[in-house]
């Protein structure tokens, strides 16, 4: 039996894999850098480390899956920014551009039943960003569901192909806390999110969005969102005794764990 290569050569190999399909220069020229989340490459790439798969195989699956990811982060964040038509235009088609590379290269490995699934979680990622889009007529509790299938769903559909579904639970709450994290900083230093707009709506309707919050509406906010965090936070806490859990994924839990919270200048 061939042994593999370490989980640190495959996640090496398949980022420069990503980067080099990601990173066009024509759409570099008109578009912010695409961001690639190590954290969820990673996860990718570990979720089938042990599984009968070759280094190739893992490497096309996890490349593949990531352009998806990327696709809709690329159309997620054109759709919270305020920028002209032209970058607007470009931004779209650069996300339709990575999602076409998706669908070719699964195609050209033969693999329809993976597409099939992770249509399905595109699909899922849709439906939830448009519940949060209506603001109003959600909860909180509802609000935070729909993050967390937001950053989990194409995840999902592929442990779930793949038949690992044992890291689900770990996966949405890790990936739920930085999500939150990453909220919260984006709020503190600009004073409005994707998720803290929604917030707003919810906790104060009518509030004009050009109104500056109070110094007691802006903690409320804060703690909420602490509140969720730290919830997360406890459900994986026990996450790094897990078998399944490599050397690599356990210290960037460790990281994030430890990580220093953006503080509200007030």
């Amino acid at each position: 039996m061939i042994r593999l290569p370490n989980i640190r050569q495959n996640y090496t190999d398949t980022k420069r894999l990503v980067e080099q399909r990601v990173y066009h220069p024509y759409l570099l020229k008109f578009i912010e850098t695409p961001i690639i989340d190590d954290d969820k490459l990673l996860i990718l790439v570990s979720m089938l480390e042990r599984q009968k798969f070759s280094s190739s195989d893992i490497q096309t699956y996890a490349l593949t899956t990531m352009l998806i990811q990327i696709a809709l982060d690329t159309h997620e964040h054109i759709s919270n920014k305020d920028v002209d038509e032209k970058s607007r235009q470009l931004t779209v088609l650069a996300g339709d551009y990575y999602s076409g590379l998706y669908y070719k290269l699964l195609a050209q490995a033969e693999d329809i039943g993976l597409i099939r699934e992770l249509s399905k979680g595109i699909k899922e990622v849709n439906e939830h960003k448009i519940i949060i889009y209506q603001k109003e007529t959600i909860g909180i509790e509802q609000l935070m569901v729909s993050i967390k299938k937001i950053e989990s769903a194409i995840f999902n559909k592929y442990s779930g192909y793949f038949q690992v579904e044992f890291w689900n639970d770990f996966i949405e709450n890790f990936l739920f806390i930085k999500r939150l994290i990453r909220e919260k900083r984006h709020f503190v230093e600009n004073g409005e999110s994707f998720l803290f707009d929604a917030l707003k709506a919810l906790m104060y309707p009518g509030y004009s969005s050009k109104v500056k919050l109070s110094e007691e509406q802006t903690k409320h906010l804060i703690t909420i969102c602490d509140d969720y965090i730290n919830e997360s936070k406890d459900e994986i806490k026990g996450t790094s005794q897990h078998t399944f859990i490599n050397d690599m994924i356990k210290e960037r839990i460790e990281m994030i764990m430890n990580e220093k919270q953006p503080i509200v200048k007030l």
